[in-house]
């Protein structure tokens, strides 16, 4: 005696399928299947926000200032075009800037106003351990976001703050870099423990030059 097979119910409403439904279909209507489409985003868009918000403060990704990078580190759009950082309608959300797939990764660009400045420190790691000057200049300064450059062996800590200009200092071993505007900065992997937040750095050039000095 033949069977008949079970259809399985509309995987968004749960009601009946329609009697001449493919056998691999998963909606029962057109206005299902553009429903479960829109939950399905709305998942992947709450995943991503998930994985944003444990490894990016929020206060920088709720600022549209994110560009993609070519693998020589000039700065693109998201379409794949030339960003300036001088150019605010070059930049976009963070939400698009992630979802790109334009050049290698995101970056944030530093602008004149949004009192946000980076303390770059190059070469500053090796083999996993953060070098005896730059873990001085860490542990001088208040505990802030701190992620790795691209390359692994630099260290970028992020605080509320700003300088009358950009600095680059060389002394030795020693590899700074302070920048508040006109700069983008490639945000890499969070450094484990350190918080989701940015710490306030009144007086940054007299920080910076007190640690120089130290």
């Amino acid at each position: 005696m033949p069977t008949t097979a079970t259809r399985h119910p509309c995987s968004h409403c749960a009601g009946p399928m329609p009697l001449l439904a493919r056998a691999d279909a998963q909606t029962c209507s057109s206005a299902c299947r553009q429903a479960a489409y829109r939950a399905r985003r709305r998942t992947a868009q709450a995943r991503v926000a998930a994985e944003r918000a444990s490894r990016i403060p929020v206060e920088l990704t709720d600022r549209p200032r994110w560009v993609r990078y070519s693998s020589r580190k000039v700065p693109l759009r998201v379409d794949g075009r030339f960003a300036s950082v001088t150019d605010p309608s070059s930049w976009s959300d963070y939400a698009a800037a992630e979802a790109a797939r334009a050049g290698e990764g995101v970056g944030f660009v530093l602008a004149a106003g949004d009192g946000v400045l980076v303390v770059d420190l190059d070469h500053a790691v090796d083999g996993g351990r953060v070098l005896p000057w730059a873990q001085r200049i860490v542990d001088a300064l208040p505990a802030t976001y701190m992620e790795r450059g691209r390359s692994g062996s630099g260290l970028h800590l992020w605080f509320r703050g700003t300088v009358p200009a950009g600095r680059r200092i060389r002394r030795g071993e020693l590899a700074l870099e302070v920048y508040a505007d006109r700069r983008y900065i490639i945000v890499g992997d969070r450094v484990p423990g350190t918080p989701l937040e940015l710490a306030e750095l009144p007086d940054a050039a007299g920080v910076i030059a007190s640690l120089l000095d130290a």
